[in-house]
């Protein structure tokens, strides 16, 4: 069985920074999301609908920089009309979706997307807090590599 991210089948980049034991590729994080997401790590106007929808639901941007730490690259994000954005991760010429799934059968439009930077999202502090906590439930499930100085 494959993960149900979009993109999964060409997301097999290894890790840049190999910081948490066990992941080594897209895949190992959306495995481990899986488990660790919670209403508290979903964007709050989103939380009412949490987990009905599905465990990835308002949980793109976190996960997306959280990618952008492990595996490099840049985030991007499609305009969904409401004035947001559905962000989404692009690594070399490979675009895949961690939070996909929570679109259903809706298919988004990944082309022609903008850049969507950490300093402009995390200006939002419940934000840059749900980041942190999903940050440390992943350490605390896959804890930091320790690397021996010889």
């Amino acid at each position: 069985m494959h993960p149900g991210f979009w993109g999964w089948d060409k997301a097999v980049m290894p890790a840049v920074h190999e910081l948490f034991e066990g992941i080594l590729t897209p895949c190992d994080l959306y495995a481990a999301l899986m488990t660790l997401y919670s209403a508290d790590t979903c964007a709050p106007r989103m939380r009412s609908e949490w987990p009905r929808k599905h465990p990835t639901y308002g949980q793109c941007s976190i996960t997306a920089f959280l990618v952008q730490d492990i595996f490099g690259g840049k985030v991007l994000g499609v305009p969904l009309g409401d004035g947001n954005f559905h962000c989404f991760n692009q690594i070399g010429k490979t675009v895949f979706d961690l939070t996909s799934e929570q679109f259903g059968s809706q298919v988004l439009d990944y082309a022609n997307c903008c850049e969507q930077l950490r300093d402009d999202h995390f200006r939002k502090a419940e934000k840059h807090a749900r980041y942190l906590l999903l940050r440390q439930k992943l350490m605390d499930a896959h804890p930091l590599v320790q690397h021996d100085c010889a």
